[in-house]
């Protein structure tokens, strides 16, 4: 219906790995770098990534990206709302044709968790947890909106709700802000930290969020409480306050 005047569509329901039931899992680099190339993006290109939230799924892309070690990649603070209401332009029009580009994936996997790797970063204390749900589904207080998940959290795990970092507007607070709400859910960003969500999108909001404070390198547990909160996981689950 609108877009920014030559933005391009980026999919995570497409750029996914299509061989895991779970939804929208990082694909491998071979079939990132497919879809990229497809898509005229290239080694050397600054990528801005933006959703009409304000933000929530930019964050994936951003973090989907640095994955892939391509690091000029930038998020616009505000995403689509503050952009209309800057009165900038958009359109409905379907942007140029861009010819396919080389993109040379680098596989970071200092910024990707899997459900072992977080049972045992849990299990020897090596890593903080930090799962970015509402609270009431944290603490277990309400159903989880996917059928068949546990109501509750790991075990050790801390809430920061993604919403908490956003002003009205959609964007993000300031750093002081950031910091402070980091550190009153008992977050200490100077630790490894992994993070987590429903279904590892809104996880991205704060890996962005520590990364504009000074810390870049949380990572994401892809499969978050899509595949954790499945009873046949494996992996435990306690309810109430962090």
């Amino acid at each position: 219906a609108e877009h920014i005047p030559g933005a391009l569509f980026f999919d995570i329901d497409d750029v996914k790995d299509e061989m895991n039931p779970l939804p929208h899992m990082l694909p491998s680099p071979a079939v990132f770098a497919s879809k990229i190339k497809k898509m005229g993006i290239g080694d050397g290109m600054r990528v801005v990534a933006y959703d009409n939230e304000g933000l929530y799924s930019a964050a994936r892309v951003w973090w989907m990206f640095r994955a892939m070690g391509h690091e000029d990649v930038s998020v616009l603070n505000g995403g689509l709302p503050k952009w209309k209401a800057e009165g900038h332009p958009v359109t409905d029009e379907p942007p140029p044709h861009r010819s396919e580009r080389h993109f040379t994936p680098r596989f970071n996997a200092g910024l990707v968790r899997d459900i072992n790797d977080v049972k045992a970063a849990l299990a020897a204390g090596s890593e903080q947890v930090v799962d970015a749900r509402a609270a009431a589904r944290f603490r277990g207080e309400v159903t989880e909106p996917r059928a068949g998940l546990r109501s509750g959290h790991m075990p050790g795990a801390r809430n920061v709700p993604y919403t908490t970092l956003l002003n009205d507007d959609g964007t993000l607070k300031t750093t002081e802000e950031l910091r402070t709400i980091f550190e009153q859910a008992g977050v200490d960003p100077t630790r490894p930290i992994t993070t987590s969500c429903g279904s590892g999108v809104t996880a991205g909001v704060l890996a962005l969020g520590l990364a504009l404070i000074g810390h870049p390198d949380a990572a994401v547990y892809d499969g978050s409480w899509t595949e954790w909160g499945h009873e046949n996981s494996g992996g435990d689950v306690v309810t109430g306050p962090a």
